[in-house]
């Protein structure tokens, strides 16, 4: 099997499963800023890193992702450290690589990401997001990378020029766009007219992840699945949009009795409006049902979200030894040995 068709193989026998989300699950655990949400924890803290990676791993996901999203030029610039930027790189890169290695049959993948700079009237600013990416995906190359990931691109042409630049290296590509609350991208194109022309440049598999929850996401991905004939992936995050709040930025919680100081719950609020992990099931298990065989959760994703991901496609992961069995629970549960009186409080507790 070759590095160029392995992952398409796969995903034709049946679903491969990929972990998003580090950047909010490593800021609530105390090793990046919100707001900045730059990975230097690579560089700071690598054996946390190294253990989110393994925690995801065990929990079924087939591919480990190189924490490289936002470890482009333009963010290291904004936080003044640009002479990091390949440290940062090659070091997620190589933690991926080793995780990825201790378990056969997994991926590793380099990654890019939105670059939030780019200009759709400004070429010069073009060039320049193409060129952040071209020495992003050359160290994936160097370290051994299995395949591309592209994600969260809310621009049609930033995607194309991900697309285009990712395809140059020879391995599989995943493209998976983000589109925001005005129902195409940023740039006024179709949302399933860039995920065709995503196909027609030879993109392994295209889709959508973040920025929209399940309920948000779901229609825009049946009609993604039914305009392409590539593999097609779905990587939502676990909270409640809604069609009057499609996206997190523009979620509310009019119960909250402390309002965050920078007036949002994106991104440091939303923990009210989470999905719970039986949503999250049953959205991968209706996106499986659709053909999408490439799935995972992004910002806002816990090993649990993934387990409970591989387990709705009939996967069995290493973290399944750990599922709930609420039979043995001290009121909820029928083990017989398990004490009358105190299983009788479980409806008025």
């Amino acid at each position: 099997m070759t590095a160029t068709n392995a992952l398409t193989q796969r995903l034709d026998a049946g679903p491969v499963i990929c972990a998003e989300g580090f950047l909010f699950e490593l800021e609530k655990r105390g090793y990046l800023s919100a707001g900045e949400f730059v990975p230097e924890v690579a560089l700071e803290f690598p054996d946390a890193l190294r253990s989110l990676h393994v925690d995801f791993q065990r929990a079924g996901s087939d591919i480990v992702e190189a924490f490289t999203y936002n470890g482009h030029r333009e963010k290291m610039r904004v936080i003044g450290k640009e002479d990091l930027l390949e440290p940062l790189n090659r070091s997620a890169l190589q933690i991926a690589r080793s995780v990825a290695d201790a378990k056969p049959g997994n991926f590793m993948a380099g990654n890019i990401s939105n670059s939030n700079i780019w200009d759709p009237a400004d070429e010069a600013k073009q060039n320049e997001v193409r060129a952040m990416f071209a020495e992003m995906v050359a160290w994936a190359v160097e370290e051994g990378a299995d395949l591309i990931i592209g994600e969260t691109f809310y621009f049609a042409g930033e995607a194309i020029a991900a697309a285009e630049i990712a395809k140059a290296s020879g391995l599989p590509v995943v493209l998976t766009l983000a589109p925001m609350a005005f129902q195409e991208m940023a740039d006024g194109v179709s949302i399933v007219e860039t995920a065709q022309r995503l196909e027609q440049l030879g993109v392994d598999v295209v889709g959508l992840n973040c920025f929209r929850g399940p309920a948000t996401m779901l229609p825009w991905l049946k009609e993604i699945r039914s305009a392409v004939s590539c593999h097609v992936g779905a990587l939502p995050i676990p909270y409640r949009t809604t069609n009057e709040e499609p996206t997190f930025f523009n979620l509310s919680d009019p119960r909250a009795e402390v309002a965050s100081p920078h007036g949002r719950t994106f991104p440091t609020a939303l923990d009210p409006l989470q999905t719970n992990r039986y949503e999250i099931g049953a959205f991968a298990k209706e996106a499986y049902d659709l053909g999408v065989n490439y799935i995972g959760v992004c910002c806002g994703a816990t090993p649990m979200h993934i387990r409970e991901v591989a387990e709705a496609v009939g996967l069995t992961t290493d973290a399944s030894r750990f599922s709930e069995n609420m039979a043995n629970h001290f009121m909820y549960g029928s083990n017989e040995r398990l004490a009358d009186n105190v299983v009788a409080l479980g409806d008025t507790a």
